[in-house]
């Protein structure tokens, strides 16, 4: 009998988790909170570690140091257990092409067990692949091979999902078919990980992120923690952008302008308050005969906040 039941309301936890190759160290110290049925992103640049983090969680390749809990299981030693509920595409998803989409499943499903069996067709036909499930996987494209990965996953009835880059080949139907894939998994319950480098896409998708760069986690949070964090930002709109471009410019709560679309996007310094600089530029441009038309406040998109944390991390260095 086991008797290391699950009871945190974490699916992945981590602490001090470190993977070296010789003198090189790809995760560093990495502390992972992720909690139950949630969407999670873990975004880094290419070459920021995130696919042998996947790995390592996976027990495909051994940690240097530190510790791991899947489910509430201690990794290594219940591995197994906390697999059989865990689905996985690390990497681009290999199938074998001369068979069709089903009979890689079965083959899949054989090693998983009866259940899996019952699961097949369903499964196909969640990510939209029942009319090509009869076809040879030689002739799918690459979104269709992800999308059999998610199938394959789907075998296990998975309480965990880990998707590495699955927005590879995806055009921008599937992309918004994904994300709604996604919302319907966390609507079940589901918990779901996506190791990415595409911030615009998992800021829509997710409700917590990880930011990792050379293998080290820079900041963890809710997309609106993360958001809250960063400097604010006023969006306004008037009847001469050029004129209140150089007002809001001199204005001392002011950090930076631009004009984008018709509008001004003006960046406060950080710790101004964001709604009695608002009042005040208003009034200032009202005075000085530029009629407003529109001034709302602006939150920092997730690259922003990006970029705002790796540029402050290269200063420091």
């Amino acid at each position: 009998m086991n008797t290391n039941t699950p009871t945190s309301p974490y699916v992945v936890e981590t602490a001090g988790l470190t993977k070296k190759f010789g003198d090189r160290t790809v995760v560093d110290n990495v502390e992972l909170r992720i909690p139950g049925g949630s969407a999670f992103g873990y975004l880094g640049p290419n070459g920021a570690g995130k696919t042998t983090l996947i790995r390592v969680l996976l027990g495909l390749t051994p940690a240097t140091a530190g510790t791991i809990k899947l489910r509430g299981l201690d990794v290594p030693e219940h591995r197994g257990e906390a697999l059989s509920r865990i689905g996985a595409i690390v990497e681009e998803p290999h199938f074998h092409g001369h068979l069709t989409g089903r009979e890689n499943l079965k083959i899949i499903a054989a090693a998983r067990g009866s259940e899996a069996f019952t699961r097949i067709d369903a499964s196909l036909a969640r990510v939209g692949l029942a009319n090509r499930a009869d076809d040879r996987v030689a002739t799918y494209s690459l979104g269709m091979r992800q999308r059999l990965g998610i199938a394959r996953c789907l075998l296990a009835d998975p309480e965990l999902l880990v998707l590495d880059e699955p927005l590879n080949g995806l055009d921008p139907a599937g992309i918004e078919e994904f994300r709604e894939l996604i919302g319907s998994f966390v609507a079940e319950g589901r918990t779901i990980v996506i190791s990415s480098h595409l911030l615009a896409e998992v800021e829509r998708t997710c409700d917590a992120i990880a930011i990792v760069d050379h293998g080290r986690v820079v900041v963890q949070g809710s997309l609106d923690e993360l958001r809250a964090e960063g400097a604010p930002e006023l969006l306004v709109a008037s009847a001469d952008n050029g004129r209140a471009a150089i007002f809001v410019g001199n204005h001392r709560t002011v950090d930076s302008v631009t004009l984008e679309h018709d509008a001004l996007h003006i960046r406060l310094h950080r710790d101004v308050e964001a709604a009695r600089a608002a009042a005040d530029i208003n009034r200032r441009l009202v005075e000085a005969g530029i009629p407003v038309y529109r001034l709302e406040p602006q939150h920092a998109s997730l690259e922003q906040r990006f970029l705002e944390i790796t540029t402050r991390l290269e200063d420091a260095a």
